[in-house]
């Protein structure tokens, strides 16, 4: 008798996607699949995920709000905010004092940020110097090919958009590490994580020195004349640029199989695209106003203007009920934030076999299992975590089971190993009832990750069922 025969019908089972999956729904995953890879290639930072969302809600028919005075059930809308925060709504039936139902993503992923002032040369070696942002292993960025993103401000304000690494033809860059033939003190004594300081992070740009000058340093000085021979910028117009250093890898199927996809930045582009991609998908005008909110700063704790932990989303939701009704009072869109929903739309850590004993194996998710529902984040004792109520959690399971969006429960990891937290507690400062809702990774915050197939699917279908049901 198999394990599956011996449980009790009353016993809780995680089901395998692909166990259960017709050859329908099979060709619906791959292909779906395939649109989020090209996705995932051409929006390298938070900057191009608000154009690439823009311009993709245009062709679906979406209309900038900012150039709208009013609004109306079925009406499709997107709204940017300082080019790193965009939400895209479709107007329900019921009017938006009534609550709506919102799925927030974030845009921002970790990576390596330019110091202000960040060229420097030294012994022969035209350097850029880092300072990395978010949760990352040092030195899992070392020895690979990185790719500049970003913008440049120059003095008169002209924008110079920077993107160096992705094309065939582009050069990449790299910061090197010590060879293991003298690195046994220096590094071999250290602990793993600490290893690499966050100061020698330095990009390699240049080793060829300007010929004919009396420059101090010469390589420098040809990095920066090739700078401004292509660019038009100056080394001053660091201080007012925006350039991240990302993986150059491109996004590919993993395994014999191909059921995986590996890729920087599933955290947390894959719930942003969901929410987006969910919401599109809705045939008729929704019963609640549904919004796809992206935001920024996740990974360095929700700050500043473009973050959760700003007036951004309240600040959304007034617009709304502004061309909605004119008259609307500041009490409305209180009680307007307390009849809404919000799923937080986060990535978790699905079960790294090699490393199981990091995780609790009853509360962790599983790769091609579905959705996960995470009724709380934060570390240790629930510190940073929102916590949602039960009759949340009940509403959102009774969505997916009656929508045939698989779903697992899940957990960071055991209690004193760890954990995380997510935008959720931002949001519910709000009054905004919300959980946890997003897919499982593997490799989290490295430079490549791996997410199923299988659960991209799903999370779209489920992200779907909540916008019209919830």
């Amino acid at each position: 008798m198999n394990e599956e025969t011996t449980k009790s019908p009353h016993q809780y089972t995680r089901v395998n996607i692909w166990e259960v999956a017709d050859e329908k729904e099979i060709a619906d995953i791959f292909a779906t699949s395939e649109e989020y890879k090209k996705y995932l290639d051409q929006v390298r930072t938070e900057r191009e995920g608000v154009i690439w969302f823009t311009t993709f809600a245009e062709s679906k028919g979406f209309k900038n709000l900012a150039n709208l005075d009013s609004v109306k059930a079925g009406d499709k809308v997107y709204y940017q905010f300082e080019n790193k925060n965009i939400s895209l709504a479709v107007i329900g039936e019921e009017s938006i004092k009534n609550g709506v139902n919102i799925v927030g993503a974030h845009l921002d992923a970790p990576r390596l940020d330019l110091k202000v002032r960040p060229l420097i040369e030294d012994s022969g070696i035209a350097m850029l110097k880092t300072h990395y942002y978010g949760g990352v292993k040092k030195y899992q960025w070392l020895n690979i090919p990185l790719a500049l993103h970003g913008v440049v401000i120059k003095q008169d304000g002209t924008k110079v958009i920077i993107n160096i690494g992705d094309k065939e033809e582009d050069p990449v860059f790299v910061i090197s590490d010590l060879l293991p033939h003298l690195s046994r003190k220096i590094q071999g004594d250290k602990k793993l994580l600490d290893g690499i300081e966050g100061e020698n992070l330095n990009l390699f740009v240049g080793n060829m020195p300007m010929k004919n000058t009396k420059y101090t340093e010469k390589v420098k000085a040809y990095v920066l004349e090739e700078l401004y021979k292509k660019y038009g910028i100056i080394e001053e117009d660091f201080i007012s640029a925006e350039i991240e250093a990302v993986p150059a890898f491109k996004t590919k199927d993993v395994g014999f199989d191909r059921s995986m996809i590996g890729g920087y930045a599933h955290d947390d582009r894959v719930c942003s695209y969901a929410a987006v991609m969910g919401l599109v998908d809705i045939k008729n005008t929704p019963k609640r106003t549904s919004i796809a909110f992206l935001t920024d700063k996740e990974e360095i704790g929700s700050n500043g203007v473009t973050g959760t932990d700003s007036v951004a989303l309240p600040n959304l939701v007034a617009e709304l009920m502004y061309r909605e009704d004119k008259t609307y009072h500041e009490i409305e869109l209180r009680r307007a934030l307390n009849r809404s929903f919000c799923l937080s739309a986060d990535v978790g850590a699905a079960l790294n076999p090699i490393y199981a004993s990091v995780h609790d194996k009853n509360n962790v998710s599983h790769m091609g299992s579905g959705v996960i529902i995470k009724k709380y984040t934060g570390s240790g004792g629930k510190g940073g975590a929102s916590d949602a109520s039960a009759e949340l959690v009940g509403k959102i399971r009774r969505i997916f089971k009656e929508n045939n969006v698989v779903w697992q429960a899940s957990a960071m990891g055991k209690v004193d190993e760890g954990g995380g937290g997510t935008i959720a507690k931002f949001i519910a400062q709000y009054g905004i009832p919300v959980v946890d809702c997003g897919l499982g990774v593997v490799g989290m915050h490295a430079p490549y990750e791996l997410i199923s197939k299988a659960d991209l699917y799903h999370l779209i279908k489920g992200y779907n069922a909540f916008y019209q049901n919830a």
